[in-house]
């Protein structure tokens, strides 16, 4: 009997050792991976062993990434949709008619104007080099290592992981994977906005297609610029980049730009015709929206844009005569040399200069004012009157309509010199 109590403690004592590890490591994957005791017995007796795997919070197994987002792959439509649209295609960066350094990352635009495209910052540099990230301007501004500008996005550098896959793209050849549509090729992109108002003259203005051209097909016949006067710019090139084939750039290097509206028209129609390697011809019409075109192959692209470059007015009486007394005071009926309105006559800057600096006003009850005190606008009241200041007798000059700020602070500026002659 003894012998066999002596039997059925020792075996279950064995018990109690098999079943405490059990209970230990069901509390544990419980804590972890809220696993039931039964749950955990039964992995157990199955060879599962721990839930995890071998990830464990960071690897494959467990619940933790590869230490990037992860969220596209090395191809050109994921990175517009993952990268470009949301974090640099946004109001006042990569959009627009007047987009950050001259690069519009919206889709219709993106791929044309970096891949085989001068960086405008590093025009030695191409901003997507096929199979080259290392060369490339858009690996060094998303990398922080370009030498012009800061590192991008601005408003914080992408995980190294998701700088990687671009690169991978990029080393794979910089690929537009987005299906081509089964109509004729169309127009997807312009680098200036049509419509749009620029502030300065475009150094090169580059077409989007939505397939391959054929290089052969554009020339100075086919994309054409012309003038305010209709007259065709000549370009100093008009060619279709070998790395990027859905493109065409007509190069205004060290050409001159005066301002006015001018028109570019690549051609569907006629003799000469841009067409794709199937000799399809381009189907340009365009409704205001991209792509180009009604559906069938041929017709032209035309759109216009304009160009008003802001007038630089400097501090000195005979910019200021030029560009605000003589069109704005010095007008029939009010200050010119006949009507002189108050006893002021502004027809040109010596006159000016005379009647203004160190003259008292006439108006009532400002006769001890002067109407231009040297180094001192704001008890200067030709500022007064332009600015609208309280207490002025009369009205805010000149009548029309007040001046801009930009051309008061001229005013102001050299008064503040001196007002010299």
């Amino acid at each position: 009997m003894v012998s066999g109590m002596t039997t059925r403690m020792v075996s279950g004592t064995r018990r109690a050792w098999l079943i405490l590890p059990l209970l230990l490591m069901a509390a544990t994957l419980g804590a972890c991976y809220e696993t039931s005791y039964d749950k955990a017995i039964a992995q157990l007796n199955a060879g599962g062993g721990n839930t995890g795997g071998s990830g464990g919070s960071g690897g494959s197994g467990g619940s933790g990434g590869s230490g990037g987002s992860g969220s596209f792959g090395p191809n050109f439509s994921e990175i517009q949709a993952s990268v470009l649209t949301p974090t640099c295609a946004t109001a006042g960066c990569h959009s627009g008619a007047n987009p950050s350094a001259g690069l519009n990352l919206e889709d219709a635009s993106s791929y044309m104007m970096l891949v085989g495209v001068a960086s405008s910052q590093e025009p030695g540099i191409q901003r997507v080099v096929p199979n080259d990230p290392a060369n490339s301007y858009l690996i060094h501004k998303l990398e922080g290592t370009a030498a012009t500008g800061g590192q991008m996005p601005p408003a914080g550098a992408l995980d190294a992981t998701d700088i990687a896959t671009i690169r991978q793209w990029i080393s794979d050849g910089a690929v537009d994977d987005r299906a081509p549509a089964s109509t004729p090729i169309r127009v997807s992109s312009l680098s200036v906005t049509p419509d749009s108002t620029l502030t300065a003259a475009p150094t090169r203005i580059i077409a989007g297609f939505d397939r391959e051209l054929d290089a052969s097909t554009v020339n100075a016949f086919t994309f054409v610029l012309e003038d305010p006067n209709g007259v065709g710019v000549t370009a100093t090139s008009v060619s279709v980049p070998a790395a990027n084939r859905q493109s065409a750039v007509f190069d205004l290097t060290g050409t001159s730009l005066a301002d006015g509206t001018y028109r570019v028209v690549l051609r569907g129609s006629g003799g000469s015709i841009i067409m794709d390697l199937d000799a399809n011809a381009l189907d340009g019409e365009f409704s205001g929206n991209f792509p180009s075109g009604n559906g069938t192959a041929g017709g032209d692209f035309v759109v216009q844009f304009t160009i008003n470059t802001p007038v630089v007015i400097n501090p000195t009486l005979d910019d200021i005569q030029a560009a605000i007394f003589t069109p704005s005071c010095a007008t029939a009926g009010c200050h010119d040399a006949t009507t002189q309105a108050a006893g002021l006559s502004l027809a040109d800057a010596d006159t000016s200069h005379l009647e203004l600096v160190g003259q008292f006003s006439n108006q009532n009850g400002q006769s001890n004012v002067l109407l231009v005190a040297p180094n001192d606008p704001d008890n200067s009241y030709l500022v007064r009157k332009i600015e609208g200041t309280a207490g002025i007798t009369g009205g805010r000059m000149p009548p029309a309509a007040p001046l801009p700020q930009s051309e008061i602070s001229v005013i102001r500026q050299w008064i503040t010199d001196g007002a010299v002659r």
